[in-house]
């Protein structure tokens, strides 16, 4: 009954700090890249909307990132925080072993493995996947405030617009496209045209109608591969801007893509549900995998490390570096982890080592602590 209250404390004060460490470093970092995602809306037209949302959804990425690194300040800081208010001298003096406490803190990692894989390999890719198809789906919102006067407006690749001004009443004043892409062919209906400009003396724009302009009083030039350009007047006519796509990417990622369809790709199944699997794509392919997969077993072997802060450090003189070398060589073990998953992909020998090194370590890692701590016992 005793020992129950005491895991609830350790349990209780180790996932408050576990959150507020996750939460406070991934709210920096998403603030960071929500500045970056800006050029959703100033570069590429999206509506405001859209960026909320694809900003809003990358949250899960984030965290899944921070989660090891947040498991390890957390147990840093709970032991800590026991050891300066001598509760775990209360604990030792009233008969709990602090294998007790260690096999307590090996179970609660394996359930943040456990977290981590759940979110890295099915919701993060489903999430980030959906993310993606915001953007695919979206056309371009050309309200007003996109298209700025006295700038060349390139939001659409192949597509040029600039706009000399814009009356009180929302009317454009001298206008020019250059359309490169054929995006309004149904303009011109010959197969050898190249190129296709408009100038207009007014524009109206209609959003909420289908992404109409309509042009006044201009001219449509059009160029075939020849070089011969051919001119026609016009009083009025109305280009279509709905279905118009940005220069955004569109499609999904690596990083974006179920695990399933990642393994099928390096098990040469075909899928012609992913892109990202050509041959020069595997190293890419075989890394993400490794980070969803292999990541995660190395939160139980740096809780392991942590562990060690609980040996009686007060006989030692060299105690009060105890929690910064082993606190430092759990934090350098994450690192290390981070940079050999980038190149665990270049082959499946270094694949299979980054998966054994934890696999291996672990055990080996606990029967040394076992040993340490038995030795500490025999002193007493």
């Amino acid at each position: 009954m005793f020992s129950d209250k005491i895991y609830k404390h350790f349990f209780s004060e180790l996932s408050k700090h576990f959150f507020i460490v996750l939460f406070a470093l991934s709210a920096v970092v998403w603030a960071v890249q929500s500045v970056n995602f800006l050029d959703l809306i100033v570069e590429d037209g999206h509506s405001v909307a859209l960026y909320i949302k694809y900003s809003s959804l990358n949250v899960v990425k984030i965290l899944t990132k921070f989660i090891p690194l947040s498991f390890l300040v957390a147990i840093i800081i709970t032991i800590e925080k026991f050891d300066n208010e001598n509760e775990l001298i209360v604990l030792w003096t009233s008969g709990l072993s602090k294998i007790k406490i260690i096999n307590f803190f090996f179970k609660v990692s394996i359930l943040v493995t456990i977290l981590q894989l759940f979110l890295a390999c099915i919701i993060n890719p489903l999430v980030l996947n959906y993310s993606r198809g915001l953007i695919k789906t979206s056309d371009v919102n050309f309200v007003s405030g996109t298209i700025k006067t006295n700038r060349f407006n390139d939001t659409v690749e192949g597509l040029t617009i600039f706009v000399e001004k814009k009356n009180k009443n929302g009317v454009f004043e001298n206008i020019f496209i250059r359309d490169e892409n054929k995006i309004f062919k149904s303009l011109d209906s010959d197969k050898n045209t190249s190129s296709l400009t408009i100038f207009a003396k007014k524009a109206n724009l209609f959003p909420k109608n289908n992404g109409q302009l309509v042009l006044q009083k201009g001219t449509i030039q059009t160029e075939n591969n020849n070089g011969k350009i051919k001119s026609i007047d016009f009083e009025k006519t109305i280009l279509n801007l709905s279905g118009i796509k940005t220069k955004s990417i569109t499609q999904a990622k690596v990083q974006e893509t179920a695990s399933k369809l990642l393994i099928d790709c390096i098990l040469m199944k075909k899928n012609n549900f992913i892109l990202n699997c050509p041959s020069e794509e595997k190293f890419e392919v075989l890394a993400e995998i490794n980070r969803r997969f292999g990541m995660p077993l190395y939160i139980p072997f740096i809780a392991l490390l942590c562990s060690f802060l609980l040996i009686n450090r007060e006989e030692s003189k060299f105690g009060g570096l105890y929690k910064y070398y082993y606190g430092g060589l759990a934090f350098l073990t994450l690192i290390v982890a981070e940079i050999l998953v980038r190149y665990s992909g270049s082959s499946y020998q270094y694949s299979v080592f980054y998966y054994l090194f934890p696999i291996i370590f672990i055990p080996i890692l606990y029967l040394e602590i076992l040993r340490k701590f038995s030795f500490e016992n025999l002193k007493r």
